[in-house]
């Protein structure tokens, strides 16, 4: 892969040559730095000051640069504007179309320049965590701290882009106007929602998006997905993935990833009086449901690993694992055995093909496509969420068929049974292996070219399951870009959990410690729900399965209104920290302080502790897709899988912690369980200070 001081070189605008960040000399000069430190030439207070000058210099050769485009960029607009007006007055479609093409060439002329500020970004990004690295100290700490947030700061020029930003807008405007002739009288002011129908305006809007992080609410549900999103796939490459994309498999990985979230929380109402007709507390219901967890932090290593070979043949022990677990839950009732009942619920969660759903999306849906197929994984998540405890408020009914007992508690098994044997049936028929496994077989070769041809099948996940690859495809070279040739183990991906671990910085740990934080306290939340509200309110099941699926159903709107328009008013890390803050809050006020214990206190708690903790995953997995190596963005052992295996055992904790804290008796379980994710809520806080400026 090509590190990106070469990257800088071949990218280049010629003619703006000399304003580039000089990344080859701030190479250099770390490197002096060092042997100067070593052999005690200069102390690292003198390098830290003497750094940051050239930097400081470096960054103000840019930002008068960019300044100085900006500046003719706003003067071709003003004058393309004064012709406009003139064509208020006499209309000609001839004129309209010349104007039209002039205001193109201007977004042209804008997006090499967003395309400058970009790679300058990305430059100063690195150089900054080379000197972290070499020095072992937080000069990214010191540097972001005291330019960033000074009055008359020129990071802020590079990393925020107001005035650019502006001349987008402008640009943006004055073809609005031009299609205001055109019939159309829909102002972009007025509507900031509706997208302006010119190319251009999409790849600026596309160049600022890349270069901001700002989000719309699609991006920012696959934000959730923790599923690739690639900038620079060549054309081909797409050609190619539109040749091979079969809608009814995409379809498929969606459904597959709906039922097992329904399958996961359908039990949830009712796990409590199951536990109680088998004879054991009603605390056992975290058992009950953690069991899946458990079960699913193992199959989430083998079914990424089983997706580099095959998407068909998992999906199908997925159902078949799927189907057994329920049939064995909803027996376990007449067989009057919580141990068949637990078997159940374990391969329940050793069918979890969440890992193939999403590396399907990354390898098969077509790049125009995937953002809206990531959205498409989340919100199946969220709709399987809400419908489980909705769909077990109907299953109110009594009846037997032979032997066979159909109840409130052997209900969800017995639909969940017939709804994967459908499934199975429905995936056998119309699933269509991708073409690609069958090439790699064919086409594997033992040379590096031809393994590196073979889109990496054999070295584990072909494509990352974390978005923003563009961003660590350029950081990839970060350990190594000082050499001409970068040895491949310094490049390859991690082979195992403990050489995963290895490559974690403070940031990825604190991101991740906030990713098991959040999953502990919904955990918490929802399993304990059904005895917690049927202990302190009386509530029916029908009353827990209703408040459940209220808050399942919280997750769209809230993602949709933090998507759309939280995330371009404040930074990640603004909102994260805020987020984490309202979540503690939430803990706080879900505590039982006086003998009286009312439904209001306990619904306003809920609520903060969801939907903050739901605002909080995405902003977390955004920011943990940029601090994370590039190293942990592809293989078996990559980002995405130690997220998921975070949130898993975070649930295994979280529902032991139910089951534990039901000895001590009913009356203290709510308070018990709550104090573990209050302390962690606390020290991810602390994490998140500590880590603040690297966030930036």
């Amino acid at each position: 892969m090509v590190n990106f001081g070469k990257k800088l070189m071949v990218d280049q605008v010629e003619e703006w040559k000399g304003y580039y960040i000089n990344y080859k000399l701030m190479k250099k000069m770390l490197r002096q730095y060092v042997e100067q430190t070593q052999h005690g030439g200069k102390d690292r207070e003198q390098v830290l000051k003497e750094f940051s000058r050239i930097l400081d210099d470096q960054i103000e050769r840019i930002v008068l640069f960019l300044l100085q485009q900006q500046g003719r960029l706003a003067r071709r607009i003003e004058e393309l504007g004064e012709q406009r007006t003139a064509l208020l007055e006499q209309y000609d479609i001839a004129q309209v179309s010349q104007l039209r093409d002039a205001y193109r060439e201007v977004g042209f002329d804008l997006i090499k320049l967003l395309r400058f500020v970009d790679m300058n970004a990305t430059g100063i990004r690195k150089i900054l965590k080379k000197f972290d690295k070499r020095f072992g100290y937080k000069f990214t700490d010191y540097y972001v701290t005291t330019r960033a947030n000074h009055p008359y700061s020129q990071l802020q020029q590079v990393f925020k882009q107001v005035g650019i930003v502006a001349v987008v807008g402008a640009l943006s405007r004055n073809l609005e106007n031009l299609q205001h002739h055109e019939g159309s009288f829909v102002s972009i002011y007025d509507h900031p929602t509706v997208t302006l129908k010119d190319p251009i305006i999409d790849q600026v809007n596309h160049a600022v998006q890349k270069l901001t992080h700002a989000t719309n609410f699609m991006q920012f549900l696959g934000q959730h997905s923790l599923i690739v999103q690639e900038d620079d796939q060549s054309g081909s490459e797409d050609l190619i993935d539109d040749q091979n994309y079969h809608f009814m498999s995409l379809m498929l990985n969606l459904v597959n990833t709906f039922l097992y979230m329904v399958n996961t929380y359908i039990i949830v109402p009712t796990a409590d009086d199951y536990a109680v007709s088998l004879g054991a507390a009603a605390t056992v219901c975290g058992i009950i449901i953690g069991s899946m967890a458990v079960a699913q932090v193992f199959s989430s290593v083998y079914f990424s690993a089983w997706s580099n070979r095959s998407y068909f043949r998992p999906l199908v022990f997925s159902s078949i694992m799927l189907f057994l677990g329920n049939l064995l839950y909803a027996l376990a009732y007449d067989m009057n055995s919580l141990l068949v009942l637990l078997i159940g619920r374990l391969l329940c969660g050793l069918g979890s093909a969440r890992a193939v759903n999403r590396r399907y999306i990354s390898d098969c849906v077509p790049l125009k496509m995937r953002l809206q197929a990531s959205a498409g994984f989340v919100s199946a998540s969220a709709l399987g969420m809400a419908c489980g405890p909705a769909l077990a408020g109907f299953l109110q009914i009594k009846f037997k068929i032979y032997w066979l007992s159909f109840n409130q508690s052997t209900l969800p098994g017995w639909v969940m049974c017939i709804a994967w044997l459908i499934y199975l049936l429905w995936l056998w028929l119309t699933f269509k292996e991708p073409e690609h496994f069958s090439k790699s077989v064919v086409n594997e070769q033992p040379s590096e070219s031809g393994h590196r041809g073979n889109a990496n099948l054999e070295e584990g996940l072909a494509q990352p399951l974390l978005i923003g690859t563009e961003q660590r495809q350029d950081e990839s070279s970060e350990d190594n870009d000082d050499s001409e040739v970068a040895s491949q183990n310094s490049h390859g991906p991690a082979t195992s959990i403990a050489s995963a671990y290895r490559l974690l910085t403070p940031s990825v740990k604190a991101q991740l410690l906030i990713y098991f934080m959040l999953k502990y306290a919904m955990e918490i939340l929802l399993s304990e729900s059904s005895v917690v509200t049927t202990y302190y309110f009386s509530w029916s099941t029908s009353a827990v399965a209703i408040f459940l699926a209220i808050l399942g159903l919280t997750v769209l709107p809230v993602n949709a209104i933090v998507g759309s328009y939280i995330t371009n008013l404040y930074e990640d890390r603004q909102i994260l920290l805020a987020s984490e803050v309202m979540v503690l809050i939430g803990i706080i006020m879900s505590f039982r302080f006086t003998p009286h214990y009312s439904i209001p206190q306990y619904v306003i708690s809920a609520l903060i502790t969801f939907v903050f903790a739901e605002v909080l995953e995405g902003v977390n997995l955004s920011l943990l897709s940029r601090v994370m190596s590039s190293r942990l963005s592809r293989g078996t052992y990559n980002g995405g899988l130690l997220s998921t295996e975070a949130g898993t055992l975070a649930r295994v904790v979280a529902d032991a912690t139910i089951t534990a804290a039901g000895y001590l008796g009913t009356d203290l379980l709510l308070n018990i369980t709550l104090l573990p994710p209050l302390v962690i809520c606390i020290v991810s806080i602390a994490a998140t200070l500590y880590t603040y400026n690297t966030l930036y």
